[in-house]
């Protein structure tokens, strides 16, 4: 079994391009509990929020895994909620490193327009920029591999579908 998350600043397309690689790929896709989670409660969110989404992502993820499916895609993971600890309050809890963690990443840039969509919160600039740069510090700091996502749609559809494949090769 394979793990791969879509990570990366909002509004990069990897809630859309998620649904579609997991039907290319007959894959189990775990959408973000953030996004369900903020529709139901608002976001006016506190750490205990972000801690209970993350909580909830883990159940979702660990859902799909129970399934021994090949290949599972996850919209998010808690490193991108760490990333939403340190831009809202500055401070990512342990915890939220602590979370088992994706075979491979996949870091899609800040490089497409934005769409507020009503739970989005840095869209502009300067806040955009930092964002997208939290997201890939996460990454680092958790030392997991990633490929990094840019460009058109078609061209992050192609890298998306590349590095995945390239995965599914090394297991083969």
């Amino acid at each position: 079994m394979i793990t791969i998350c879509l990570h990366g600043a909002e509004s990069t397309g990897k809630s859309v391009l998620a649904a579609r690689l997991a039907e290319r790929f007959g894959a189990v896709w775990v959408p973000e509990y953030g996004r369900t989670y903020c529709e139901e409660k608002g976001t006016d969110l506190t750490m205990a929020d972000l801690l209970a989404i993350a909580e909830g992502q883990a159940m979702a993820n660990q859902a799909a895994l129970a399934a021994h499916p090949r290949l599972v895609l996850h919209d998010t993971d808690q490193l991108m909620t760490a990333a939403w600890a340190e831009m809202l309050f500055g401070e990512v809890p342990a915890a939220l490193m602590a979370y088992p963690k994706a075979d491979h990443y996949l870091l899609f840039a800040a490089d497409t327009p934005w769409v507020d969509d009503g739970t989005r919160f840095f869209g502009k600039g300067p806040l955009r920029t930092r964002f997208a740069a939290l997201a890939e510090e996460m990454l680092h700091r958790a030392k997991v591999p990633f490929t990094r996502i840019e460009g058109d749609w078609a061209a992050r559809e192609a890298a998306a579908v590349a590095a995945i494949q390239a995965r599914l090769a090394v297991t083969m």
